[in-house]
């Protein structure tokens, strides 16, 4: 048994178009193997005794080393919202606006005694001398920066530090304060011009705010720890091109061009289409290649950094949206302005996915309770439409919170399935081109090693 490809108890391969005037792909599914081939050797490979022989040797350990990413992790980071409340009333958020406009901001013992239990909590999960991270999350959590400024100057020593934000509170001051401590720093900007960035991230009383946040992407220039996060919608798919060159004029070396999240239905109603946002992404992608070509600056943009980096060596990656299960209470968890836990921020405010809360429930019985084993169960197998598919360990079908949303079940598609689909394929014509390496961060593969690699095919 296993004589062959495809049959039997052998091993299973499967042929996709990437669009390549040259090469095809071949990948297999369940071991997140993969290979170009030229268009006319493809019939050797399943021909090729020795292609399957050298195959075979090492599809244990790819198996093994997916099945550990997928279940072996273990919660190192938290996502922790200080306070319930957002000064602004973005279209498009995945927090319940009652939730941002009457919530509650947690208290300077709170916060100091919230970050005691996870420096306690985390003593005895992680190695010795491996530091969790505690990245201050929204809402907005500016809106409460003196307790948050508190805490991480007291546990700077116990926990890595980032900010998620608008952007719109900071001053000198204050990024004096975390650029000097070193604390990564996120912000959002959804354009290259306020008529596209203040479309859909607007004040309460409508006003936009893209301005001030552009006045602190040029204070931050040459701090390496910060990046901004575009969210990309119907209002803003079509300007990507714009915005990536506007990112790189700015100094910004790392973005996210991130779907919206379709958890709520004023979300979903600014979801693009896959097919005509794919078009825009890719563009944008192709100009960060340009731009680099010309300058010899790189702008990555991290989240398809992260689908490239699936494919070429998959622990390496560094966003654990993109698996199944995915990093909701597997790899980080969340904490809401009240200490009640979920497995991650998408899930805030939907009471069926609280798994407890900080100050009155032990956090490893949390992390086993029903709540959060709703999304760690969830896996891409369960999943009808996904379950053959053989890109699904390089996608993982997210995200769990807008699969039950928008369709009433874990075990349905993420809302994206097209675009991360051209994504992959995308991801390969680049390696068949070997311009890999100008869309990922320097140094991405440091610790890495090749574990199988066939450079020819018997004649």
């Amino acid at each position: 048994r296993g004589s062959y490809f495809n049959t039997g108890g052998a091993s299973g391969l499967q042929v996709i178009d990437i669009k390549h005037r040259d090469y095809v792909g071949i990948v297999s599914g369940d071991a997140a193997f993969w290979a170009l081939v030229k268009s006319g050797q493809l019939d050797k490979v399943f021909t090729d005794p020795a292609c399957l022989r050298e195959y075979r040797k090492k599809r244990k350990t790819f198996i093994d080393e997916i099945k550990k990413l997928r279940f072996g992790l273990i919660p190192s980071a938290v996502y922790f919202n200080p306070t319930d409340r957002c000064n602004l009333n973005c279209s498009y958020c995945y927090i319940p606006e009652k939730i941002r406009k009457n919530g509650r901001d947690m208290s300077a013992r709170k916060l100091e005694e919230a970050l005691s239990i996870l420096k306690n909590y985390f003593k005895t999960t992680l190695p010795k001398g491996q530091k969790p991270e505690i990245v201050f999350h929204g809402a907005e959590p500016m809106l409460n920066q003196k307790n948050v400024f508190g805490v991480i100057e007291k546990f700077r020593d116990d926990f890595r530090f980032g900010i998620q934000t608008n952007g719109t509170l900071f001053d000198k001051e204050a990024l004096s304060f975390l650029t000097s401590r070193g604390i990564n720093i996120g912000l959002s900007l959804d354009g290259h011009i306020p008529r596209v960035a203040d479309g859909m991230r607007k004040t309460w009383g409508g006003e936009g705010v893209s301005k001030k946040v552009v006045e602190i992407i040029k204070l931050l220039k040459g701090y390496d720890n910060f990046s901004v996060i575009c969210t990309v919608t119907k209002s803003n798919m079509r300007s990507l091109k714009k915005i990536t060159a506007y990112l790189h004029d700015l100094g910004v070396s790392n973005c996210l061009l991130n779907p919206v999240r379709c958890t709520l239905q004023k979300a979903r109603e600014s979801k693009p289409k896959d097919h005509e946002m794919s078009k825009y992404y890719l563009e944008a992608l192709d100009h960060t290649y340009e731009l680099y070509r010309k300058t010899g600056r790189k702008l990555v943009i991290a989240n398809f950094a992260n689908i490239l980096i699936s494919i070429m060596a998959p622990a390496a990656r560094r966003l654990m949206c993109d698996i199944s299960p995915c990093g909701g209470g597997r790899c980080f968890f969340a904490v809401s302005a009240n200490g009640d836990l979920f497995p991650c921020s998408e899930f805030i405010g939907i009471k069926k996915f609280k798994g407890g809360n900080l100050f009155k429930d032990n956090i490893a019985d949390v992390l086993k309770s029903r709540s959060f084993a709703l999304v760690t169960d969830r896996k891409i197998e369960s999943i009808r439409s996904c379950s053959q598919c053989a890109i699904r360990h390089f996608c993982g079908s997210p995200c769990p919170a807008e699969a039950h949303e928008m369709h009433g079940s874990m075990n349905k598609p993420g809302a994206f399935c097209e675009l991360y689909e051209e994504q992959v394929r995308y991801a390969l014509r680049l390696i068949a081109d070997k311009k890999e390496n100008a869309y990922l961060w320097n140094d991405w593969d440091k610790g890495m090693y090749t574990n199988l690699e066939i450079t020819e095919l018997n004649a």
